[in-house]
């Protein structure tokens, strides 16, 4: 009779393994196909991503729509690229550059503002007419964007960070609508955290920073020889 029991229990027992295993097969072949789903779905979000980036015709919408959430971008200057990446919890500041960067509106505009051991500065629109040269330092596109400090963005090397007027003047310190500045000795710059809105950095391009940073400049810290963005282009 033992033999009886213990045969039957046996029997169960594979019964039960057998179940298990199907279970844990069936479970398996569902992520795989979940897997290879997510996959064919990746590999059409890239290959609309590539051709909306190489299409000349895309237009900025177009291409803000398959931008990375952290979107990165080539600043095309007449000393080098500098390759930067946008912080995705500065929404508004992102945006902003995106839109600008994919407009036109950086091209051809100087760095208007050197001061080597400290930062580059630049983004303002009267820097493409020498006859207001006076007025380089205080264009914009005639907005402001509310201020969004994050304390984790802080002013590193190559932090990209928002110009702004005084807080006389703008107590709320709300940034420009489009003069931005990019750090190149963050020990100098420890006094800006908190008080200017930080919405990036720089992924590679320092020695071009350093290079623009060290030119010769006049009394009002613009460069003797210009130094201009070609152009602003997105990347991923």
């Amino acid at each position: 009779m033992k033999k009886i029991i213990y045969t039957s229990l046996a029997c169960l027992a594979v019964v039960a393994m057998s179940i298990s295993c199907g279970g844990r097969s069936a479970r398996t072949a569902e992520e795989i196909a979940k897997a290879k789903a997510d996959s064919i779905e990746q590999a059409r979000k890239d290959s609309i991503k590539t051709a909306v980036l190489s299409n000349k015709n895309s237009s900025p919408y177009e291409i803000m729509e398959v931008l990375n959430e952290e979107p990165i971008f080539d600043i095309l200057t007449t000393k080098g690229v500098i390759r930067v990446k946008l912080y995705s919890k500065t929404p508004k500041h992102k945006a902003n550059f995106e839109t600008l960067a994919l407009t036109g509106f950086y091209d051809s505009l100087l760095f208007h503002r050197v001061i080597n051991d400290f930062m580059i500065q630049t983004g303002d629109p009267n820097t493409r007419d020498t006859s207001l040269v006076d007025e380089w330092g205080k264009g914009d596109p005639s907005y402001t964007i509310p201020a969004e400090f994050v304390s984790e963005y802080t002013h590193k090397k190559g932090a990209l960070a928002a110009a702004r007027r005084g807080d006389q003047a703008n107590p709320k310190k709300e940034s420009s609508g489009s003069q931005f500045y990019i750090v190149q000795d963050a020990e100098n710059c420890i006094h800006l955290n908190g008080e200017y809105t930080v919405f990036g950095e720089t992924i590679s391009g320092f020695p071009v920073i350093d290079a623009i940073a060290k030119v010769p400049t006049d009394r009002r810290d613009r460069p003797i020889d210009p130094i201009r963005i070609i152009r602003i282009i997105p990347i991923e």
